[in-house]
Parts: structure tokens; C-alpha cells; sequence
């Protein structure tokens, strides 16, 4: 049966390059997830294609046999995690339906690495399952989900976060943690100083941070091993602030690593001393153009290195051993990231290797540490060539105020110039859109023969503190003029063609792309706008709570801050909204949306929808049933790049008519 799952890279396709399909981009990975067991004598995969459900798998690093695994009737095995050597938990998904129609939890599961032993942990369809009596069988609430973090990996024991949320709607009011049993499903809820929006384990998988947010402000406790005791280590404004911290991981006992702003423009990984509260001004890491991103790498309780983000991901190894593990490992993979995962245990030498690049997607490898032998278990998407797709690179671009703007750059992979071009604009807006890898949106653009342009503009984050500040309160102004000004530098660049430029986006994407379409009517031919925010006081709006996940604290504190006063920015507010500007909006929309968003309830597309129609706008309107804030089922999405390649093919492509 393995040999169905475990792929090499000579299996990936060879499509000729004007002729990669739709499904090639858009269908879920075959290969979706890889965690790698404690002792590193086991790789569990999680893995499954169009026709064939997600399911788990459990080999065996050394031979590559199969040990066990699991297929559940109906649903698609979810997310994985390691308790020990021998056991697994997982939860459970139904990728053939959108959000909207799912009628069950993820719940929570448990099984031996050979597959026997299978326990329900948490209930998933709201009772334990037809053969499991809840009398002699704990099942916990629905509301228990896997955290990020792995755990100690050692014992029985998981840690589990619990969220609660307001009674009849979607604002969170705490997060809660338990420590769960997978063997005997005996849980116990594990102390709180507050209301946690977040935990943290150490490096020995213990909860160790809690942070919360309380009246605008953020709060970072820390739990003493020595006796228990919660203590507050830190507290600043949640929003707009300065001095504020976020904990990252720990070196052990006595230091902690957070992120801060202390010299100069970026965030930096600092050292903090636990005793003290003191953050050493020196950082650990810096990033030179990046905002300092990453998570921890422990093993044998210890910090070996940390996995970054920079233009791509990265590896920063303390190890001397890992750091030259890293170094071999580059070598047999050239011109790819390749990030490793060493066991947390090891017992054996094989380590965990995912590999990408701009023009190839993910990879799994397993690496001995000791022999040099490198092994591909599995290719993410198997039938992408990376002959056929394009080059990603990173630019600069000023704005007409002179502030620069990061942005990225796809182009065909035959290059070109004076080409049509999408210009595809990140949700948030106040996060990083784009990090350097293989992205399916942008390689199916260049694909079709579009130059692919992504700014990060202003309110950006990741780039430095002066790049988002310059977004606070600037939905439509200067935010807006920055993504003009990214399509201004590619014109004069030779890489688009002034009369074929369309805009894209989701979420925030969408209300730019609209109000692009308002305010530069002249510069953009069409505009493709999903799940898009289409007037910032309707989305803000309390009466709307019972349809949306806003978080109460954001309408409160953050939003005044990041984006105005609903009352004494009125005015602006109705300048700077596409619902009410819809009659200026003169050239091609596509406007869809999902009829279960929470994030951006529908009523924003269904208010747009009438402003367009009313203004007799060349528009096209889909409503996916049952999605949520964006396209979760390979359905909804083949259908919306279907509706999208065909959308610009009419309006900037080769079926174009330019003016």
C-alpha cells in the first residue's frame, strides 16, 4: 500500500507550459503534512488526492515500510500530532463540504502507531461514537482543539486549548487549557492568572505563558516552574503602543525569548531574564530588512536553532552538529529552502526535510544524520513542473510620498514585458502578504501569461515599524495610492502594459480592489474583489455581532486606532467606501462572496450587489453556498479561477479589446 502514497520528484509531472490545468493549482496537496515521531524511528504522513480522502499514514524512517495508519469512513483525517513513540492523536474534517454546511466539530481522536487502540478523546458528532458508551468512555466538549505547539512528546498526555465564546454569537471571551489524557481520556483544566487569548509551552512542553487583553490592554504572564505561581511579566497597549513583547519560545528556566522593538525600525528576537522582567537591548537574531518572525526547535528539552521567515523561511542553527547537518542537507538540494525537523528524542538519526522554492512546491525528505542518505517520501503537488512556472523575486518600489514599499514580482516563465498584469492585493490589511515560495495564485496567473505584481503597502507588517504606521487610518487614501503607485513602477519597469492592468484580492484585497476601481479608474481595466470588506462602518457594526467573528476588543480599541471613529470619520468614511461610491465604479467587476462568512458577513455583497446592479455596472456576482472567508472546497475553487481566468482573459488577456 505505501507504494501509492511515497513519491520521488521524478514523479512530477511534465506539462507543457501553456497547458497546466486549473486542478493542478487549485486541488488540495497530495502530500499535506508530515510530522516525524519523537525517537525519529517513525514519520506519520498525512495524505490523500482528489478522489481519495485524506487519510494517515505511519512508516518507518529507516525501511520506508508501512506500520499502521488510518482511513475515517466519511471524513478526512485532519491535523496530526506525536503524544509519544507509539501514539498519535488526529483530528477529523469534511473537505467535500464548505464551513457553512459542516455540522460537526473537528473532535479529537487517539490510535497506536500500528492503528489499534483507537480512542474518541473529544465529541465530534456531539456524542461518542455508536459503539463507545459515554458512561464507561470520558469524551471532552466539542470546543477542544490541538494547539500549535507539540508538547513534551513523553508521556500520555496532550495539552489541549479549549476556546469559550459568547453565548449566541462569535466573540471569543477566553481561551482555556487542559491537560488531556489519550489513554484513559481523563482531563484536568490547568490554571489561569486571566482570560488567556493565548498559550505557550516551554521547551519542556509545559504551559508556561499566558497572554490576554483586558480594556485595550495586553497582559504576558508567566508560570514559575519552581512553585506553580503565575506572575505578570509584562503589560502594554494592545494597539498603537510601544514597549510591548511577544513570546516566542525559551532558552530554559531562566531566560525567555520574546520579540520586541528596541533599536531602530524592526522587531527583533531579544533575550529576556525571567527573574528581572528585563529584555537584553542586544537581540539574539535581527533580520536587517524583515520584522523578526519564527518559531523554536527544541530537542532533548534543549534549544537547538530556530526556524525564521525572512524573504523565505530559513534556519538559524546553536547546534554546531544541526548547523552542519544544514549544510550537508543544502548541498543534495540545491537552489531550495530546505528546513529540518530534528525528533525532540532522537534515538535514531533520521530527521525530518521540507524543501520548496518559487518555482517548485513543498517536498518531504527524511535525512540521516550519520550517513549522509537522503530519502523523498513525498511531493506536494505532484503534477506541477517547475520548468513551467515562474520566477518570484522581490523589489522596491517609492511611493510618491518616498516611502519604500516592498512588493513581489511573478513573471511568465518564458519572462516578457509589456505584459498583461494582475495585480494581486493581500487581506489583513495589517499583516504580511507574501513570503518568497511556490504560491498557487500567482503561478497560475503567470501561467496564463500575466505579469504578477503584490505589494505590501503601507499598514503592512513585517517590513518595520514605519511601514505599518503609515497605514493607520489610511483605508482608501494613501494605502490605496501606494498599490497605484506599485502598478505606476511596473509600467515604467517595461513588465506591464499600461492599458491590460486588473486588480484581485479578498477580504481587505477586495475593498481595495473596489475602491481601486473607484478612485484609479483610469489606471485598472477590471477588478476581481471576493469576501471583500465593502463599506469599514457596516463591518464594524455591533447589530451585525450575531453574523460576526469581530473580536469586541478590536471594535473597542483597535479599531479607533487603526482605522478611525465611526462617527467623527464619517465623512471620510463615506469617501473612502465602495458601497457608497459603487456609481463612480465604471470598469468590469467580478464580485463573490461565501454565505456563511463570519469574518465579512454577507450582507456586505449583497449591499454591493444592489449598488452595482442599481448603477448599472458591467459586474458578475457569485455566491458560494455554505463557504465561510474564502474557498474551502476544491468545488468552490475551481469553479471561482475558472470564473477568474476567463474574467481576465476578456478584459486584459488575449481576448481582450485594449482602448
Amino acid at each position: 500500500m505505501i507504494k501509492l502514497f511515497l513519491l520521488s520528484l521524478a514523479a512530477i509531472g511534465s506539462q507543457a507550459y501553456a497547458a497546466v490545468p486549473l486542478q493542478n493549482f487549485f486541488e488540495p496537496p497530495q502530500f499535506k503534512e508530515a510530522e516525524i515521531s519523537p525517537s525519529g524511528r517513525y514519520l506519520a504522513l498525512r495524505l490523500g488526492n482528489s478522489k481519495l480522502r485524506d487519510g494517515m499514514v505511519v512508516i518507518d524512517s529507516q525501511t520506508g515500510a508501512a506500520v499502521g495508519g488510518i482511513r475515517v469512513d466519511g471524513y478526512d483525517v485532519g491535523n496530526i500530532r506525536w503524544v509519544n513513540d507509539n501514539r498519535l492523536v488526529y483530528n477529523v474534517v469534511d473537505h467535500s463540504v464548505a464551513p457553512g454546511d459542516a455540522r460537526f466539530a473537528p473532535g479529537l481522536y487517539a490510535i497506536d502507531r500500528d492503528g489499534k487502540n483507537r480512542r474518541q478523546l473529544v465529541q465530534h458528532h456531539g456524542f461518542a461514537s455508536s459503539t463507545e458508551s459515554r458512561i464507561n468512555h470520558r469524551v471532552e466538549p466539542w470546543n477542544t482543539y490541538l494547539m500549535n505547539d507539540l508538547g513534551a512528546q513523553d508521556s500520555e498526555f496532550i495539552y489541549a486549548r479549549r476556546p469559550v465564546w459568547e453565548q449566541n454569537s462569535y466573540v471569543l471571551l477566553r481561551t482555556d487549557l487542559v491537560q488531556l489524557n489519550t489513554s484513559t481520556g481523563q482531563a484536568r483544566y490547568v490554571t489561569r492568572p486571566a482570560l488567556p487569548n493565548h498559550w505557550m509551552l516551554d521547551q519542556k512542553g509545559e504551559p508556561s505563558v499566558v497572554v490576554s487583553e483586558k480594556d485595550g490592554q495586553e497582559t504576558v504572564h508567566y508560570r514559575d516552574p519552581a512553585n506553580g505561581e503565575w506572575r505578570e511579566l509584562a503589560s502594554f497597549k494592545a494597539y498603537g503602543g510601544k514597549g510591548g513583547i511577544a513570546p516566542v519560545g525559551f532558552i530554559d528556566d531562566k531566560r525567555m525569548l520574546v520579540k520586541a522593538r528596541i533599536k531602530g525600525d524592526k522587531t527583533a528576537l531579544h533575550m529576556l531574564d525571567l527573574a528581572s522582567g528585563k529584555v537584553d537591548p542586544e537581540p539574539l537574531v535581527s533580520l536587517g530588512d524583515f520584522d523578526f518572525s519564527g518559531e523554536m526547535v527544541y530537542s532533548n528539552k534543549r534549544l537547538a536553532g530556530l526556524h525564521y521567515l525572512g524573504d523565505a523561511r530559513g534556519s538559524v542553527w546553536f547546534d554546531a552538529n544541526m548547523k552542519a547537518i544544514q549544510g550537508e542537507v543544502d548541498k543534495k538540494l540545491p537552489q531550495l529552502v530546505n528546513i529540518i525537523t530534528p525528533p525532540v528524542a532522537p534515538e535514531v538519526p533520521w530527521m525530518l526535510v521540507q524543501s520548496y522554492s518559487d518555482r517548485q512546491p513543498a517536498s518531504y525528505s527524511l535525512f540521516n544524520s550519520k550517513t549522509n542518505e537522503l530519502k523523498v517520501v513525498g511531493v506536494s503537488h505532484p503534477d506541477i513542473n517547475p520548468a513551467d512556472m515562474g520566477k518570484q523575486e522581490i523589489v522596491k518600489v517609492k511611493a510618491r510620498d518616498g516611502l519604500e514599499l516592498p512588493a513581489w514580482l511573478t513573471l511568465p516563465a518564458k519572462g516578457g514585458k509589456q505584459l498583461p498584469m494582475v495585480v494581486v492585493i493581500h487581506g489583513g490589511p495589517y499583516v504580511r502578504g507574501v513570503e518568497w515560495g511556490w504560491s498557487p495564485v500567482s503561478q497560475f496567473l503567470a501561467s496564463r501569461g500575466y505579469a504578477v505584481l503584490e505589494p505590501e503597502f503601507r499598514g503592512s507588517t513585517g517590513y518595520g515599524n514605519g511601514l505599518f504606521q503609515a497605514g493607520v487610518k489610511q483605508w482608501g487614501l494613501s494605502m490605496q495610492d501606494d498599490i497605484a503607485d506599485s502598478v505606476k513602477w511596473a509600467v515604467a519597469q517595461g513588465y506591464a502594459d499600461p492599458r491590460r492592468v486588473c486588480l484581485l484580492g479578498g477580504s481587505y484585497g477586495g475593498y481595495a480592489t473596489l475602491m481601486g476601481l473607484v478612485k484609479d479608474s483610469d489606471l485598472y481595466r477590471c477588478g476581481v474583489a471576493y469576501a471583500a470588506v465593502t463599506d469599514i462602518p457596516l463591518w464594524l457594526d455591533n447589530g451585525m455581532a450575531w453574523a460576526s467573528d469581530l473580536p469586541d476588543e478590536y471594535r473597542k480599541f483597535g479599531a479607533p486606532v487603526l482605522l478611525g471613529d465611526v462617527k467623527a470619520d464619517a465623512e471620510r468614511f463615506d469617501a473612502t467606501s465602495p458601497l457608497k461610491q459603487a456609481a463612480r465604479i465604471k470598469r468590469p467587476v467580478l464580485l463573490a462572496h461565501g454565505s456563511d462568512d463570519r469574518r465579512v458577513p454577507l450582507a456586505h455583497y449583497t449591499k454591493m450587489r444592489k449598488a452595482l446592479e442599481a448603477s448599472h455596472a458591467d459586474a458578475e456576482f457569485i455566491e458560494y453556498s455554505g463557504e465561510g472567508h474564502g474557498w474551502s472546497t476544491s468545488e468552490h475553487r475551481l469553479d471561482f479561477w475558472g470564473r477568474v481566468e476567463k474574467f481576465l482573459d476578456k478584459h486584459i488577456g488575449a481576448g481582450a479589446k485594449t482602448e
